[in-house]
């Protein structure tokens, strides 16, 4: 009976634990949604603003019991103190607060833990310092401390997943993020705070390859203290896995061109106040993005310090590294508080490859395939004077009999030195590397106003009768390097073509005497580089100076007694005298003093290398002769018609087939006289612009038989072997003097001015084949004139107004009017165009018919 009885009670046991499941279970599907919560919105809203010490809104709460109850709150807002302004601390659509069951069986609601995904926080940093998370703290620290009072209500577990945090400088958003954040934040015991942070960054004006960001990694922990200063802190920081052209572009806002994998570290243990700090910072690969170095320049830099943050100060600052074969280590302080730090940097045997390759890597368009050897040993120390930086006392005025020496110059804040031994540089078409034994890199002496810089003097054989001086001035926003001396042309070429001046092909052609060289050049370390050479636009409100944002090169090259020998020419131009000008904005050879062939002159050429969008950049030439002769000129730019000549060998370059085209320029021709046969053109000038077939002549003007005479044109290259050079030409004519032009055709004519305009077509090598193809119109106009006896009409009249064709190089007078007392009358008259010209008038017809 005894095990009946055990029996049955265990089956009742089985009966009633089944039928207390059914019933939880019952209550769980059941209860939940009979119960309406909205009574208790207004609870749960008060208990989670009370745990975040922030105003709370929600739009709708629900509850949850599985997996472990709790509520899910819609819509949620944490609300922003307004010091640190409007938008919320947090926003999240979705949001579970589980509960505490502890304080639940106790009659007491508490949140345990608020759980958010896709969330929206935003840190904001005032101007003064402050972090908007400095309450949240602050309430954390002041729970902990009355942990024992029955009214208190604990921080919560916080955690965010796949969330984005945003980060402000006061009302003003910043462009910086971290997206698909993970986040948690929970008190491990009474006043023991954690903090752990995961995240990748992210800019919001930009379009980044997230993958190449990089991750960041956080793990903190924080300790009860007194005051929030001096609570005692434990960071670990960690940047993994970043590329440098997006780390670039995160940071700057664009790609600096630099190519490789970082990795940065960041040890704190302190306070709030006062922290020891520990960074490791490693790269590898690193190079630019235009070329990849046979040995990528890498570094692992370890640095340690005591940082005070409330007054921005560093003591105990120690930073080593090695690099290359050798290693840099960095030491000093920064007291705070407006004095200056003191720094001092130990170099050991750096290889002077690893400083090429640095400032290869930090900017644009350095030669990759320039070789450096050599190695960089010395100690420099940065320690001004706190004195001489200190806010000076009210001056004390001394008794008038007194005199006081003048105090000396305070002592200059960098001292020491670098020396660069076995320094050579090579590669890049030179055909001997340049060497220097022994260079010394000292401080310079400056003016109290002036920044504080390194400078170096060497000298560089280069060909020339005597060396080059190369004065070196480096400072920390950029450099300075001026270059006196003298140079053979193809020194100074392969040098100008290893520091990249744009210039550099100006001397290709060249051959001849060795070159004065007076150069400058200075720019910025980190700024969009330029080529030497080529400069940037001038700044805005300011056509004269260019804006300080690129490298500049000024000064002077001069040379003598040189030949210059281009592609599209047929024999080289001779020059006496040149001289280079650099300039901000514009390259200028002026004056150079030339001979080509027979033709002697003068020339300034000008090479804009800055110009609109819209505008081509083209040479500006302008040719200055005294007295030239048109068929001189003609034989020498364009030859003869007999074979074998200047003529056909220059006209066999000018064909596209066979030579190289003639460059686009905007050039003006000038000439005191200008002979066309027997007519001078005095103060002539004329203004081209060249195209692929020829050149446009834009405009000519001259005075001409006592007038002026004025036009434009072009003129079209032969098209084949067989071909002639083609003019065309459309001017106008004023105030001609009938003397001048009656002695021209042999005549005597008198009276007042003569004027008109005319249109000629024209083709051939010499004067005789221009004349013969002569095509086009004539018209003019004579007022009061004279050029009897014969024709009659002619021997005195008031107005003489005629149009003309022009053919086969004669002129036929066409339809004409000549007046005379108010009776009109017309006249016949042929001339031919020749050296000499002859105008012949047809028999009058009224002294035909009295015969």
């Amino acid at each position: 009976m005894t095990q009946e009885n055990e029996g049955r009670q265990r089956k009742l046991k089985r009966l009633w634990m089944a039928l207390a499941a059914v019933a939880v279970l019952l209550a769980i599907l059941i209860i939940p949604p009979l119960v309406s919560v909205a009574r208790y919105k207004s609870r749960i809203t008060q208990l989670i603003a009370a745990s975040l010490g922030r105003p709370v809104r929600m739009s709708s709460v629900e509850v949850r019991v599985l997996p472990r109850p709790g509520f899910v709150l819609n819509d949620l807002s944490v609300a922003e103190d307004p010091a640190f302004g409007a938008e919320p601390l947090l926003h999240a659509t979705s949001v579970t607060a589980y509960i505490r069951l502890l304080p639940l069986w106790r009659g007491r609601l508490e949140i345990g833990t608020i759980s958010v995904d896709d969330a929206s926080l935003n840190l904001v940093r005032t101007p003064a310092g402050r972090w908007n998370i400095d309450p949240l703290l602050r309430t954390a620290a002041g729970r902990s401390q009355a942990a024992g009072s029955a009214k208190t209500v604990p921080l919560p577990y916080l955690e965010a997943t796949s969330s984005r945090i945003n980060i402000k400088n006061g009302a003003e958003k910043l462009p910086f993020s971290l997206i698909d954040a993970d986040l948690s934040f929970w008190q491990e015991k009474p006043g023991d705070w954690r903090v752990r942070l995961r995240g990748q960054p992210a800019r919001t004006d930009l379009s980044l390859d997230q993958a190449d960001t990089g991750i960041v990694r956080l793990e903190g922990s924080m300790r009860q203290a007194p005051e929030l200063r001096k609570m005692p802190l434990h960071v670990d920081l960690e940047w993994r896995e970043a590329q440098l052209g997006q780390l670039t572009r995160l940071v700057l806002g664009t790609d600096a061109g630099w190519r490789g994998d970082l990795t940065g570290e960041l040890h704190l243990d302190g306070t709030a106040e006062t922290a020891q700090v520990k960074t490791r910072l490693r790269a590898s690969g690193v190079h630019r993005a235009e070329f990849a170095p046979a040995a990528p320049m890498d570094f692992d830099a370890n640095c340690n310090l005591i940082a005070h943050f409330s007054t921005r100060a560093v003591e105990n600052l120690v930073c080593d590294s090695p690099l290359g074969s050798g290693h840099i280590r960095l030491t000093g302080a920064r007291p705070g508080n407006g004095i200056p730090p003191h720094l001092s940097v130990e170099v050991d045997r750096i290889p002077a490859a690893a400083a090429l390759d640095a400032l290869r890597t930090v900017r644009r368009g350095l030669i990759p395939d320039m070789k450096v050897a050599g190695s960089i040993s010395g100690k420099m120390t940065y320690a001004p004077d706190a004195e001489a930086n200190a806010t000076p006392a009210p001056p004390v005025h001394p008794p008038a009999a007194h005199t006081t020496k003048p105090s000396s110059a305070p002592p200059a804040p960098l001292t020491g030195s670098f020396t660069v031994e076995g320094f050579q540089l090579s590669g890049n078409g030179l055909s001997e590397p340049i060497r220097i034994p022994k260079l010394l890199l000292e401080p310079a002496a400056v003016q109290p106003s002036e920044h504080q810089a390194l400078t170096a003097t060497a000298t560089i054989p280069a060909g020339g009768p005597t060396p080059l001086t190369v004065s070196t001035r480096l400072a920390l926003s950029g450099y300075q390097i001026a270059v006196h001396g003298q140079a053979s042309i193809g020194r100074a070429r392969e040098f100008a073509h290893v520091s990249g001046m744009e210039a550099a092909s100006a001397l290709d052609p060249l051959a001849g005497e060795p070159l004065q060289v007076d150069l400058s050049a200075e720019g910025p370390w980190m700024a969009p580089r330029r080529p030497l050479g080529q400069f940037p636009t001038a700044a805005p409100g300011n056509s004269a100076a260019p804006a300080p944002d690129g490298d500049t090169l000024t000064g002077t090259v001069t040379l003598h007694n040189s030949n210059w020998k281009a592609d599209y020419l047929a024999n080289h131009v001779e020059i006496s005298q040149a001289t280079l000008h650099l300039e901000p904005g514009q390259l200028r050879w002026d004056p150079v003093v030339f001979s080509y062939g027979p033709l002697k002159g003068t020339a300034s050429v000008d090479l804009p290398s800055d110009c609109a969008a819209t505008q081509p950049c083209l040479p500006r030439v302008e040719v200055q002769f005294g007295t030239l002769d048109a068929s001189t000129f003609q034989t020498a730019v364009l030859g003869a018609q007999k074979p074998g000549t200047l003529l056909s060998t220059l006209i066999n370059r000018l064909r596209p087939s066979a030579a190289p085209a003639w460059p686009l320029i905007d050039a003006t021709l000038k000439a005191e006289s200008l002979l066309l046969g027997s007519v001078t053109l005095r103060d002539f000038q004329a203004s081209l612009h060249s195209i692929q077939s020829g050149a446009e002549i834009t405009g000519f003007q001259a005075e001409m038989l006592g007038g002026k005479i004025h036009g434009s044109g072009t003129f079209q290259l032969p098209s084949s072997a067989q071909g002639k050079p083609a003019y065309a030409l459309e001017g106008q004519f004023e105030k001609l003097s009938p003397l001048e032009l009656g002695k021209l055709l042999g005549l005597h004519w008198s009276g007042g001015s003569f004027d008109g305009s005319g249109k000629l077509d024209l083709s051939g090598f010499t004067g005789k084949d221009l004349a013969a193809s002569a095509k086009g119109a004539l018209h003019f106009e004579w007022q009061h004139g004279a050029a009897g006896p014969l024709p009659a009409a002619l021997a005195r009249f008031d107005r003489w107004v005629a149009d003309a064709d022009v053919a086969d190089g004669v002129v036929t007078l066409k339809q004409n009017q000549v007046r005379r007392s108010g009776h009109n009358a017309t006249v016949q008259a042929t001339a031919t165009i020749a050296a000499s010209p002859k105008v012949t008038f047809a028999p009058d017809k009224s002294t035909k018919a009295k015969r």
